[in-house]
């Protein structure tokens, strides 16, 4: 099996920000754009998931086909689009992210996700495995603040939180490490705009 990965090389400070891209729009960048100004990134991944396990997945495009929507939005050198996961096979998060720090221990990645993520993150497959993989960045979003900082994730690993100010150096800690992002935020979902679609076409 040959997978094909995005250039990659040792040092790099990598983001990973995984998700269905259904439809990929200007949040998503937005966030993107946020994460390599505040953590001192190099570089973004937009991971094109085959299908979040906790969503319905019966009406999802194919992950090419996500991507290549998630191209034609992302506009930044500085971020990749990559729908590796399917060649992979994997359904879960903690499997990928298992799999790329083994495959490049030199690289310093940063799992990066929305406030809305960490709310439910206790939910995830192997959620404490994750957060022992490699450091993760929260981006605040509209309405999420207080829940996602009330989750069972975010009280469980409250002693490996950073304060906002060292956010340069959270690729460079060991993990568990983490921290909470607030700044501008945009209030677009992927959720949102299918939704509007199907109005529009009714």
């Amino acid at each position: 099996m040959i997978v094909r990965l995005p250039p990659l090389a040792p040092g790099l400070r990598v983001g990973l920000y995984g998700g269905s891209f259904n439809p990929a729009h200007a949040g998503h960048r937005h966030v993107s754009r946020l994460a390599l100004r505040r953590l001192a990134l190099d570089r973004m991944w937009w991971l094109v998931s085959p299908g979040n396990p906790l969503k319905d997945r019966s009406h999802l495009p194919d992950a090419a086909s996500r991507a290549a929507g998630a191209r034609a939005v992302a506009r930044d050198p500085r971020i990749a689009v990559t729908d590796f996961e399917a060649g992979l096979g994997v359904r879960y998060t903690v499997e990928t992210l298992t799999w790329l720090t083994a495959r490049h221990p030199e690289v310093h990645f940063v799992w990066i996700m929305g406030a809305d993520s960490l709310a439910s993150f206790h939910r995830w497959r192997g959620w404490r495995t994750i957060a022992a993989r490699m450091p993760i960045a929260v981006i605040d979003r509209p309405g999420y603040t207080l829940r996602a900082m009330a989750s069972p994730a975010a009280r469980a690993l409250a002693g490996s939180r950073l304060d906002e100010a060292a956010a340069p150096t959270l690729a460079d800690r060991a993990p568990p490490a983490w921290v909470f992002l607030h700044g501008p935020r945009n209030s677009l979902s992927s959720t949102a705009l299918r939704a509007a679609t199907v109005r529009s076409t009714s």
